[in-house]
Formats: structure tokens, sequence, C-alpha cells
């Protein structure tokens, strides 16, 4: 079973928090001239048996009006075939009602993959979807750090968080949802 969520990345840091000494506050300097997006699509995948596993793809788009500055359906499908020869195993894939999800040119790819079966989330329940508790946990960790190097940034927190299944095993279990089979009264 996979969940899969997109996120966006501008070079404008998240607000957070920090420690700072009393009186001197933690200012990051950042320009104000715009320099493009960072998009990730990232999935996390859990088996009976197996690790779960964290599996992601990043693209970085230029700045421009005329630009795309989002994922598009084969960068979609392109992390779902990765994630089936990495599984080696039939896909059940949750993820939620983004147009690009939903769209006629990927709803053909994937009915062209018989071992892919995909459920939408309800609209508007991030809450059931743990790759959000993903994009919460690495945006936090860059709320304090000056973001001229945004996409090394992003790939070394999501490379962190790809060796600590216990910490994805986390996010599955903050969204309540149990995995356990149906019982039938």
């Amino acid at each position: 079973m996979c969940f899969e969520d997109e996120a966006g990345f501008t070079r404008r840091p998240p607000r957070g928090r920090t420690w700072g000494r009393r009186g001197a506050t933690p200012v990051v300097t950042v320009s104000g001239r715009r320099s493009g997006r960072l998009s990730v699509v990232g999935l996390i995948a859990m088996r009976p048996g197996s690790r779960t596993r964290l599996c992601h793809r990043l693209r970085t788009h230029p700045a421009g009006k005329s630009k795309r500055r989002s994922m598009g359906e084969r960068d979609f499908i392109a992390l779902i075939d990765g994630v089936h020869r990495l599984v080696r195993a039939p896909i059940v894939l949750v993820w939620d009602r983004l147009n690009t999800h939903v769209s006629r040119t990927m709803r053909q790819m994937i009915d062209d993959r018989e071992w892919l079966t995909v459920f939408l989330l309800p609209a508007y329940s991030p809450d059931l979807n743990p790759v959000e508790w993903v994009w919460a946990h690495v945006k936090r960790s860059l709320a304090v750090v000056a973001l001229h190097r945004l996409e090394t940034l992003v790939r070394n927190r999501l490379k962190r968080l790809q060796y600590r299944p216990d910490t994805l095993n986390g996010f599955i279990a903050g969204t309540g949802l149990t995995l356990d089979n149906p019982t039938t009264p």
C-alpha cells in the first residue's frame, strides 16, 4: 500500500520558531527576487514484513510566468513505476484529488498498468495522508537555515527520512488509519 502527495518549496523560507539568546532574535536574510520553485512528489510505501519506505522525485522550475511550476502526469507515473520496480509487487495507491491525478491522461496511464489500483482520498482530508507529515517535518527543519541551496537541503532531509522507517511509521500512525484485515459481522 502506498500514499502519495506533492509539495512545493520556494526560496522564501517558511516561518518558524527557534531558540536564540535573549535580546538577539535570529534573522535569516532572504533576497526579494523571484528565483523559481522546487516541486517534490513523495510516496510512502508499506508492506507487511518489510520496512516502510519513502520514495521521492524533485524537479526545479525556473522563474517565469509562462513556465509550468508543478509536476505533470509523467512525473507521477515515473515515481510509481520506480516504486513498482523497487517493491516487486502490485501497488494499491492512495492519493488526493489533485487535478493532475484525476485527468484523462492520468486515468489512461493507470489503466495501462494492471498491477496498479488507485483510491482517491476524500476532498479536503490532508490528515489522512501520512506524506503530509513528511512535508511538515521537512519544512519545519528548513525554517531556520539559509535557502540558497534549496534543492540540496530538501534532498538531504528526504534522504535522512528514507533511513528512518520508525519515523515514517509514526507519520502513518498519526493519520489514525489502521491497516487491519476487515472483519465481517
